[in-house]
């Protein structure tokens, strides 16, 4: 028998989501040249990559890291498992997206440092630019660039799982919609979730600071 309980809180998925929506965003101003609006939408990314991050060590129980990181141990036998058998709906991130959230963090992190220091060698510098030298400013925004290449990767991988368990009976996308999960009775267990209304007064902090020193200096550039 299975039931529908709550798995997801809205922080979570208006991270999900967020992030999504901001990585085609970049990826079109990016490719458009429109190097403002891929500032400012860049440090909207931070804004909620640094919220995930704080969100993952005091957040929702099925938010938080320590929630979802397994043993490499327990990852490969859950790949065996879904192999072979399938795997019923768990609670929360399985094993292997456990991992994938961790290197979509890390290397979007790392995407977002580099940009700091990025430069199209015209007009657009990154805000911490004239603190390195050139030839490092330069290698710098190499990196940026090469490592959008490891996003894609990634974010096709993602996809790709999010279909094999789709097809193996664990459906993970209207959850992260609605943000509640049809379990069995197995995969029962209590989970509790913060207020909403911390993680929004968490939320305008960072994006209060990002804002108001990153992001409004350049649309007042507009």
């Amino acid at each position: 028998m299975n039931n529908r309980v709550r798995v997801w809180d809205i922080p979570t998925r208006v991270f999900h989501w967020g992030m999504i929506g901001l990585l085609a965003g970049l990826w079109w101003s990016a490719d458009a040249g429109e190097l403002v609006w891929h500032q400012v939408m860049a440090y909207s990314m931070l804004v909620l990559i640094v919220f995930r991050i704080i969100w993952g060590i005091v957040g929702s129980d099925t938010a938080k890291f320590s929630h979802f990181i397994k043993h490499p141990k327990t990852v490969f036998q859950y790949i065996t498992n879904l192999k072979r058998h399938g795997v019923p709906p768990s609670l929360g991130h399985n094993p292997i997206g456990g991992y994938m959230v961790l290197a979509l963090i890390g290397i979007l992190t790392l995407q977002l440092s580099t940009g700091l220091f990025a430069t199209d060698d015209i007009f657009t510098e990154g805000p911490l630019y004239t603190y390195v030298s050139h030839e490092a400013a330069m290698w710098l925004t190499w990196l940026h660039k090469q490592t959008f290449n490891f996003i894609l990767l990634l974010a096709a991988i993602h996809v790709l799982a999010v279909l094999v368990h789709t097809l193996k009976g664990d459906k993970l996308i209207l959850p992260m919609i609605t943000g509640y999960k049809k379990v069995s009775e197995q995969s029962g267990g209590t989970l509790v979730f913060r207020s909403f209304f911390i993680a929004l007064l968490l939320f305008s902090l960072l994006a209060g600071v990002v804002g108001n020193y990153l992001i409004l200096p350049i649309i007042q550039m507009l």
